[in-house]
């Protein structure tokens, strides 16, 4: 990725609109065909993770209303990271459901104050990224309780230093599964010249151990950052031509996925 201000597809959000997706009868795919944003339905209202960016917010809500779901029904607004591509759209849809925000603590000073490690100008080249004030820092072995739900917290640094990663279990045609996501898995912050735009050192080693964790996790609903990562859409259609059983459920598509970008990763010689 270079980081010269691209023309981005944001900059034309109705070329991002798609449907939403049923992962399961409560999970919902409800981002936009670059950027993920899942919704999890539960009996005290829906947790919502990440907004995209600021110019597609108005898909977002587009989304959450085709899926069933009012948004000032959403009880919670948990993040994966303080990238402009995963929060820029927080302060409007803090003002629209009134749900109180979550994120890692070590990226509250880029959302709070529009540092550079949001990427939203030098990448993006937005140049007024939408501030917000999170509610509740989100620290490694947190369990956020929400509609007889547990989300699990793991801190994964890397992508930013405030990078989270998410499990937690759904049920899949009466069974329980454990879904997961993984909050940061780019390497294009790794680079050099990206490294020294946004300030942040040490990310490399960071990364590192936070591929080593989340090796270990077992998980069987899995959910990308990037709908690409988890080929969201592909598994889509399979499930409306009546795939069976659910291709959302890959136990092995997870540790799969960790592998890859390991690989990758050890491949640039960092």
């Amino acid at each position: 990725m270079s980081s010269r201000k691209r023309n981005y597809q944001w900059s034309e959000p109705w070329g991002l609109a798609c449907s939403p997706i049923a992962i399961t009868p409560e999970l919902w795919y409800v981002g936009n065909r670059d950027v993920s944003c899942h919704a999890l339905k539960t009996p005290d209202g829906v947790i919502l993770f990440d907004t995209a960016f600021a110019n597609t917010t108005y898909l977002l809500v587009d989304s959450l209303w085709a899926a069933g779901i009012d948004p000032r029904d959403v009880g919670l607004i948990i993040h994966s990271h303080g990238h402009e591509d995963h929060c820029g759209g927080t302060r409007r849809m803090q003002a629209l459901t009134g749900a109180p925000v979550y994120l890692g603590e070590r990226d509250f000073n880029t959302v709070i104050n529009g540092t550079p490690l949001t990427c939203a100008e030098y990448t993006y080249g937005i140049t007024n990224f939408e501030t917000f004030i999170p509610d509740h820092a989100i620290s490694h072995g947190d369990v956020i309780r929400f509609g007889g739900v547990d989300i699990h917290c793991h801190a994964t640094p890397g992508h930013t230093p405030g990078c989270i990663s998410f499990t937690f279990d759904v049920d899949v045609d009466g069974t329980p599964r454990t879904a997961g996501l993984f909050g940061g898995p780019g390497l294009w912050t790794m680079e050099d010249l990206h490294t020294a735009a946004q300030g942040y050192r040490g990310n490399r080693d960071d990364f590192r151990q936070s591929l080593k964790l989340l090796a270990t996790l077992d998980v069987e609903v899995w959910l990308g950052a990037h709908p690409d990562q988890s080929r969201t859409f592909q598994k889509a259609e399979h499930l409306a031509r009546g795939a069976s059983p659910n291709p959302f459920v890959n136990p092995k598509g997870w540790k799969a996925f960790i592998a890859g970008i390991q690989e990758k990763f050890d491949g640039k010689g960092w």
